[in-house]
């Protein structure tokens, strides 16, 4: 049986962490030959990561300097940008050269939701990818989603060719009446599609808990990463292929391969210490954002959503209320990036985000937080 562990492409090395194409090469070929040492194989890119160009930076990583039965390869087509039928062709084509591979072990529909799926539906995207899975240049065809597991069900109904199901899985959303990661879960288990698990910590957000959390899970066992736990949980639900985990550090690598080698499932006793963990966390996060930046591509007024929000959540756990690092931050991003308070309320960055979070009112947040006192320039 393959190994659980699966490296996810959309937060890679980088040498200028503004530049989301600045990958430091140096850095992921250490981590890609590592990965692939452990006994691990599958990765997963997408046409849209790192401003298109996290595929390319896998050929060069990976494609290039690893034989291909040496790996597995994921990638996935945004049906949002579709504009027309031809796109499609024009797209995986591209996708194939900029991964520099004949075939796709995994394909998807990326970021499928109430408007993707009108999209997909409109251009026949989902005949377009059985075409190309019969031609042999795709193995497994799936999408990945994030929306109701009413409409999750409604698309399995309609399309049994799918091979998999990509879902958002991790223990803080499990319940999350937003999210409704198990719910979602248990649609795909009724359709028996095996599942595979993006953001099962969160955009790192359940790698770096609230201390109380923290201690709780290291009085349990002392030598377990936080990042563990949510990637445990994750592989311990039944029906789970694959757990992607966004490594872009050797420690990161060596750590999940370490207690994903030989995967023991999560027990009793852990699942009630993350029952507490997720009381605390639930009490100490005041935006739970992903990083995924999926929201920022549209915004007209440029304006740092995520980072500004990570910022915030920072500003929020602060035992202080001195003038903060995280003022100093806000600072230097608005000097090239729009300001919270420029958002213009068009709600491009709502539609497109996968956790549906209202981002305009938690901008007001945001202002309020960091434009309130003296020395931000105006616009």
């Amino acid at each position: 049986m393959a190994k659980r562990l699966g490296f996810g492409c959309m937060r890679l090395p980088l040498l200028d962490k503004d530049d989301q194409t600045s990958f430091d090469t140096e850095a992921l070929n250490k981590l890609v030959d590592t990965f692939l040492e452990r006994g691990f194989t599958y990765f997963d890119t997408a046409y849209t990561y790192h401003g298109f160009k996290s595929e390319e930076a896998v050929r060069e990583a990976l494609v290039k300097r690893h034989d291909r039965d040496e790996f597995t390869l994921a990638t996935k087509l945004p049906p949002r940008m579709l504009k027309a039928v031809e796109d499609q062709d024009r797209i995986f084509n591209e996708q194939l050269e900029n991964c520099g591979v004949e075939f796709f072990d995994y394909y998807l529909l990326h970021n499928i939701g109430v408007s993707a799926y009108e999209q997909a539906c409109k251009f026949d995207t989902f005949g377009f990818a059985l075409k190309k899975k019969e031609e042999g240049k795709i193995k497994n065809l799936g999408i990945s989603f994030h929306d109701t597991p009413e409409l999750l069900d409604e698309i399995l109904t309609a399309h049994p060719e799918l091979d998999f199901v990509q879902l958002q899985i991790n223990y803080i959303d499990w319940e999350n009446p937003g999210i409704q990661s198990k719910r979602c879960y248990e649609v795909a288990r009724k359709h028996n599609k095996p599942i595979v698990v993006m953001e099962p910590c969160k955009g790192g957000n359940l790698a770096s808990v609230p201390e109380k959390a923290e201690e709780l899970m290291k009085a349990y066992n002392p030598e377990l990463s936080i990042a563990s736990w949510a990637i445990r949980f994750a592989a311990s639900q039944e029906g789970v292929m694959m757990v992607l985990s966004g490594m872009n550090t050797m420690e990161q690598i060596l750590d999940n391969t370490s207690y994903m080698a030989d995967f023991e499932p999560l027990n009793e006793e852990e699942y009630r210490t993350i029952s507490q963990v997720i009381d605390i966390i639930n009490k100490d996060t005041a935006i739970p954002c992903t990083t995924c930046r999926y929201c920022e591509a549209g915004c007209p007024e440029n304006i740092a959503i995520p980072d500004y929000f990570a910022l915030y959540n920072s500003a929020k756990r602060a035992v202080t209320d001195n003038i903060s690092s995280q003022f100093v931050y806000y600072l230097n991003l608005t000097s090239n990036h729009g300001k919270a308070s420029d958002c213009i309320d068009c709600k491009q960055c709502e539609k497109s985000c996968p956790q549906h979070l209202k981002i305009t009112e938690y901008l007001k947040d945001v202002s309020a937080e960091f434009e309130a006192g003296p020395g931000l320039p105006t616009k």
